[in-house]
């Protein structure tokens, strides 16, 4: 499948390494809707059916003519790449559609602004600096009113005009009426402000959850494998169990903070609490990507929104690998009813070619003040976001024929992944997803009569996906965080042909399992 080259291996050779092992280190020469090829040995093109999609990044598939055109046209015509601090009118075209979508898709009047990034992590990243900048400003205005009303009840507690309470409960408070007792309660009240303004940001989201893997993001991703050699180097996050919406309530009662505020009514010192800006956000994935293909519910949704809205704790919906139409709706968290604060979109906005993506925050969370202390050299060109306005022109074509396109496809996979588990319950554990962005989980098969099974359990999804390539011609993988599952996230131009095609070859890989025939799976033969 490869040319075989005596220059050394320098880009990711580790990596390389072991996609060989497993017999998916294919070099693609071509592309197009659901297929990728590769060069035979006698140099004819091999045609592969391509399950991956680029993890969700195809919807419209591989090099659609009318992208591909159309960035062919703005590249002939000298569209520039680099205009930075510059007028861009084309990246708040973007920004004007996705806003008409979102109001939409969550029957809203809110505007939402738009800071545009290169990837999907990126845009996590935006939501998550922004949230804090938002809470830090929000932090800073309770502090001064706070400091405010503490003055004021000084004063009036100096002129005679209120008394102060005491025995009020603070470590340090009062046992005594009059100025003296006042100053005690105020600073006792005082350095329990200041311990809990100045706590670190709370971070809530998802176990199971992929929000990316830079510094930020990473510590946002529950495979501990790709946060633990960072979780040094930002804020930790608390994960809650999805679909638990007491365990959410719990977490957020531990984490929560108050403060103590200074009111004088009626000649007396009031003191009461308030909530302390605590909480950055709360970061999920409506459907869950790399985590198995897990849908969030809607009643666990309307917990979230319940809860989160009780303590201004904002939400970060990423939409990276579920939106832009993948799961039938525009966003996939539209059906759960949920009201985000921050979206964050990549992968199929750049229609298979550009690399771009966007955090969009509704307008009444907004803080302008983050232009100026976020940026990004290669966002919001022209080119991208350009390509970005064509993309969602096709998907909202003839009143959005792309999404009821997309679900009756989706309908058509789901059918055909349930009767390969209706036929082999011992082999498949369940199927998940919606739209176009489905998963198997295949039975563990740690306990195997074939050796070579056995040894392959750990990682049995990427041997699946080896045999996959190597007998069917067809490529998947599966999700980072459940290696049992396999993705499947076509475009949606997926046909009746290639989902028989799937059909035929998961049959196959049960078929294997059930016989127990490890040489069959792995291609090598197992050892008397």
């Amino acid at each position: 499948m490869n040319t075989v080259s005596s220059e050394p291996e320098l880009a990711e050779p580790y990596l390389l390494g072991w996609l060989s092992s497993v017999g998916l280190d294919v070099d693609y020469i071509r592309a197009e809707r659901n297929t990728l090829y590769y060069r035979g040995e006698d140099g004819n093109e091999i045609p592969v059916l391509d399950f991956a999609g680029g993890y969700g990044s195809l919807i419209l598939g591989h090099n659609h003519p009318e992208i591909t055109g159309y960035a062919q046209e703005l590249l002939a015509a000298g569209t520039p790449i680099h205009a930075q601090f510059s007028r861009h009118p084309y990246a708040n075209d973007v920004a004007l559609a996705l806003t008409r979508i979102l109001q939409r898709e969550l029957a809203t009047e809110d505007n939402f602004h738009a800071i545009f990034a290169n990837t999907g992590a990126e845009a996590v990243e935006a939501a998550i600096k922004h949230a804090e900048l938002d809470r830090g400003l929000r932090v800073a205005a309770l502090r001064e009113e706070l400091a405010a009303d503490l003055a004021a009840a000084r004063e009036a507690v100096a002129a005679g005009a209120a008394v102060a309470p005491y025995a009020f409960g603070l470590v340090g408070a009062p046992t005594q009426e009059g100025p003296t007792g006042f100053e005690a309660l105020a600073a006792a009240a005082s350095r329990h402000n200041e311990e809990q303004l100045g706590r670190a940001p709370v971070f809530l989201t998802l176990e199971g959850g992929f929000h990316g893997k830079l510094v930020g993001s990473v510590q946002l991703t529950h495979n501990e494998g790709y946060r633990a050699p960072f979780s040094t180097l930002a804020a930790p996050a608390r994960f809650v169990p999805a679909g638990d919406p007491e365990a959410l309530k719990a977490a957020v009662e531990d984490q929560r903070g108050t403060v103590f505020a200074f009111t004088v009514e009626n000649g007396t010192v009031t003191v009461t609490e308030r909530n302390a800006p605590v909480f950055c956000a709360f970061v999920l994935e409506p459907i869950q990507g790399e985590g198995g293909i897990h849908v969030l519910t809607r009643e666990f949704a309307q917990a979230i929104q319940r809860i989160t809205d009780e303590v201004d704790c904002p939400v970060i919906v990423d939409e990276v690998q579920s939106g832009m139409g993948r799961s039938g709706d525009f966003l996939a968290s539209a059906a759960t009813g949920l009201r985000a604060d921050y979206y964050a979109l990549a992968k199929s906005l750049g229609g298979g070619i550009a690399k771009t993506s966007v955090m969009l925050t509704r307008q009444s969370r907004y803080r302008p003040e983050f232009e100026l202390v976020h940026s990004s050299t290669f966002a919001k060109d022209a080119f991208s976001t350009l390509i970005a306005k064509r993309v969602l022109e096709l998907l909202e074509a003839d009143g959005g024929a792309a999404y009821a396109t997309i679900r009756d496809r989706g309908e058509a996979l789901g059918r055909a992944l349930e009767a390969v588990r209706a036929d082999y319950p011992d082999q498949v554990e369940e199927i998940r997803g919606r739209g176009l962005m489905q998963g198997l989980e295949f039975r563990d098969q740690s306990a195997s009569g074939s050796a070579a099974i056995r040894e392959a359990a750990p990682l049995l999804g990427y041997t699946i996906a080896g045999y996959l390539m190597r007998e069917h011609r067809l490529r998947t993988f599966p999700t980072a965080s459940s290696v049992n599952t396999l993705r499947f996230e076509p475009s949606l131009y997926l046909t009746d042909e290639e989902i028989g095609r799937l059909e035929t070859a998961l049959r196959a890989v049960c078929e294997l399992f059930r016989a127990q025939d490890g040489a069959g799976l792995t291609g090598v033969a197992e050892a008397a």
